[in-house]
């Protein structure tokens, strides 16, 4: 290959949403179309006989990520119009030969897809003997989730093999430039064209970044580890962070003291009785700045906390509180502009007791809360991330903001309703509901 390859991947269930945006991507330089595995799977191979109509002079890949029936699945992508099909490298041996052999009488190249193999090194050498013609580094969804590094793959192989290889996993206008210095052949990229508003420049974007091994910048389409999670919790909303994590619920009747708050940190958790304000005023000493002080006064009055807390916590730079009991002295505390999130608001404070503990595992609402634990809330409510998924979470909840905001374009494009744009009808589930047992 001479000029290294744009691949875009379809990775759509309904085919009519994937083809218009294959047709921008290519229009912005894509070069190479991929009919996704979940657009296999939805759709059938269908999906790759329209985009063999649609784009007759493209190389067009079946991503069919075939694991047995090597023969029939290479034969069939290529009746269907596929010029390059995937199998997988935990597949047999057995399986990516019949593959290989059936590619050979129907004129489709094998990629092997390297998802899930322990020695890459060694199943690129098995490959190379046995005829397959790519690689696909590829970097899965879920690990990206965790802050993997979608590119360590390729720097490993880039060196040992002359196959063609392909990256895949998270790419976007500032990595596909880092992908290409590094030897890629052909840059894989979903999301960063797909769930883009404009498909077409993001495509371009990305095939200049390509082309002159300079990234552009983004402020979508990245996914993160630690060191980046905040930028990426002050971008999401608490309703994408549900939905990301299997739809977990928000904090059960904490509410936002006014509108339009938001707020994120990592929780410095308290534990009191109801009106004894001595832990709760003790724990700003303790916090450091961009913290949340989370606090559990057993949902009731006397309140906790007031205007003179508040102003020692913004002399602290703290990022917010969260309190399952009472505060009051609200206006105050609006004006101050700290953000908080209560169950109740009352006039009347209790006593500093000192009763309770800092920095001690919580339950609020019916869930647990650790020191560390990240806090991300606003207008909707407050979610908790437990420290160690707090990095997955986060990228979640950019994927499900990312695929919004495509969704929200193609409503308005079309002028239409949400319903038929998702294709909500096709998929309500089926089935009789009956008894199963």
């Amino acid at each position: 290959m001479t000029q290294t390859k744009l691949q875009v991947a379809l990775d759509f269930v309904d085919l009519d949403r994937a083809l218009k945006v294959a047709e921008s991507a290519v229009a912005g330089g894509a070069d190479y179309v991929e009919a996704g595995t979940p657009l296999i799977k939805s759709e059938g191979l269908d999906a790759v006989r329209r985009l063999r109509e649609m784009f007759p002079d493209r190389t067009i890949i079946a991503d069919m990520k075939t694991m047995d029936a090597g023969k029939i699945e290479a034969e069939s992508a290529a009746k269907a119009g596929a010029n390059v099909m995937t199998v997988c490298g935990t597949a047999s041996e057995a399986t990516i030969r019949e593959c290989v052999e059936s590619g050979r009488h129907y004129g489709i190249e094998v990629a092997v897809d390297l998802l899930g193999v322990a020695d890459a090194i060694g199943l690129a050498e098995k490959a190379a003997r046995i005829g397959a013609a790519w690689l696909d580094v590829h970097c899965p969804i879920d690990a990206q989730m965790h802050g993997a590094d979608p590119l360590g793959g390729l720097r490993e192989l880039r060196g040992r093999t002359d196959l063609t290889l392909a990256v895949a996993g998270g790419l976007n206008s500032e990595t596909a430039a880092e992908a290409a210095r590094a030897g890629a052949d052909v840059i894989i990229v979903g999301g960063a064209i797909t769930k883009a508003v404009d498909p077409r420049q993001a495509a371009a974007d990305i095939r200049r970044a390509i082309d002159t091994r300079e990234g552009v910048d983004t402020e979508l389409f990245r996914r993160t580890g630690a060191e980046g999670l905040r930028e990426v919790l002050e971008r999401v909303r608490t309703s994408n962070l549900s939905d990301g994590a299997h739809r977990q619920p928000c904090l059960a009747g904490i509410r936002p003291l006014w509108p339009g708050l938001s707020a994120c940190g990592p929780a410095v958790t308290v534990r009191t009785v109801a009106g004894d304000w001595a832990k709760p005023v003790e724990a700003i000493d303790v916090a450091k700045a961009g913290e949340v002080i989370a606090i559990d006064a057993g949902g009731r009055p006397p309140a906790v906390w007031g205007e003179l807390a508040s102003e020692s916590a913004k002399n602290k730079g703290l990022a917010g509180l969260v309190v399952d009991g009472a505060v009051r002295d609200t206006a105050d505390i609006r004006k101050l502009g700290l953000p908080v999130w209560t169950k109740q608001v009352t006039s009347h404070a209790g006593d500093p007791h000192g009763l309770g503990e800092i920095n001690r595992p919580i339950e609020i609402s019916g869930q647990r809360i650790c020191p560390g634990d990240w806090i991300c809330a606003d207008d909707d409510g407050v979610m908790v991330l437990p420290r160690a998924r707090a990095v997955e979470m986060a990228n979640r909840a950019a994927d499900v903001l990312e695929a919004e905001n495509r969704i929200r374009q193609e409503i308005r494009e079309a002028r239409t309703t949400l319903a038929k744009v998702v294709n909500l009808l096709k998929w309500e589930k089926k089935g009789s509901g009956g008894d199963a047992g």
